[in-house]
């Protein structure tokens, strides 16, 4: 009934610092600011451990393979658009010398070299770039073979809100600016907190579906969807214990009946015609949020933009609550 990672989802998910903050040194930063002594304590006792005071950079992957940079890598591929956008919000677009097919924003990626996608990265031509690293997802099957090219890979995901905080963090250390991870999460905070301020007291409570893929797989409360979600104060009708982004029975979402769905705009508009989604309640009702393809790939990008998600639900929950 359930698998742990919808397809097109891990494609999609395998989606700034003050000026001139990051070229600072964690020490100077920290230097005259009494109140702050023990964060900053804290932040070069780790940058130590990873060997930043040394003028090297040692980061673990999420495989829990060591990396050593002797300096931050200045020639980037990433074959995961969220990571190609937290690149980009980190200061260090100008780094990224190719893209998967699907990294889309900011515009400026557009125009760089597209090598494919988890199944199939053109692996001679992320070598003709000659990049320092290249981001991947672990779903994706060129890592084996690029490492044995010699090629650095950093194999990150992102399925909550804390693992998409710890891949921030993880890249801007690697990029050689750790200070402005955290003033990027906490823009992300503020606006899903703004976000969730604005959803009408009506809705709170309200069951939601989101669909990420027509199969159909879903974002379970144990996603980053679900926790942004939650964060928002409506509820998911499919639990944490199903995973992160389970596919499921279509007999189950009749089931549950969901007060909300949410979906993109061109798959929400044929749920009419699957078999028994007819007997939907929200569908008879209109109490659905369809959005555009940009839009939507917003949403399903766990990365710096999910303050900015959290913002467009919220749009869409206000605009539901003055239905009549």
């Amino acid at each position: 009934m359930t698998r742990t990672m919808n397809p097109p989802m891990a494609r999609w998910m395998s989606s700034a610092a003050a000026p001139g903050w990051g070229r600072l040194t964690p020490a100077i930063q920290c230097v005259g600011v009494a109140w702050r002594t023990l964060m900053c304590a804290a932040l070069l006792a780790a940058l130590h451990a990873s060997g930043w005071a040394s003028g090297s950079i040692m980061l673990r992957d999420l495989r829990g393979q060591a990396q050593t940079f002797a300096a931050p890598p200045q020639r980037i591929v990433s074959l995961v658009p969220a990571l190609t956008e937290s690149v980009c919000a980190l200061d260090a677009c100008g780094r990224l010398v190719g893209t998967d097919r699907y990294s889309s924003w900011p515009a400026s990626v557009l125009a760089l070299p597209k090598l494919g996608g988890l199944d199939d990265a053109q692996i001679e031509r992320i070598v003709a770039l000659r990049p320092d690293v290249v981001l991947a997802a672990p779903a994706a099957r060129v890592i084996d073979r690029l490492e044995s090219l010699g090629i650095r890979v950093l194999v990150l995901e992102s399925k909550t809100h804390a693992d998409v905080q710890r891949s921030l963090q993880v890249l801007a250390t690697m990029l050689g600016t750790p200070a402005a991870a955290a003033p990027l999460w906490a823009a992300i905070e503020r606006d899903v907190d703004r976000a969730a301020a604005r959803v009408p007291p009506a809705l709170r409570g309200q069951r939601v579906y989101f669909e990420v893929d027509t199969t159909p797989y879903a974002a379970g409360e144990g996603s980053f969807i679900g926790e942004t979600l939650s964060r928002l104060g409506v509820a998911n009708v499919v639990p944490a214990a199903l995973g992160p982004f389970p596919k499921l029975n279509p007999e189950f979402i009749v089931r549950a009946q969901p007060d909300i769905v949410m979906a993109a705009s061109a798959p929400l508009a044929e749920m009419h015609g699957r078999p028994g989604w007819d007997q939907l309640r929200a569908l008879r009702a209109v109490r659905t949020c369809g959005f555009a393809p940009s839009r939507y790939d917003l949403l399903v990008r766990p990365g710096p933009r999910m303050g900015e998600a959290a913002l467009q639900i919220a749009d869409c929950l206000v605009a539901m609550g003055r239905q009549p």
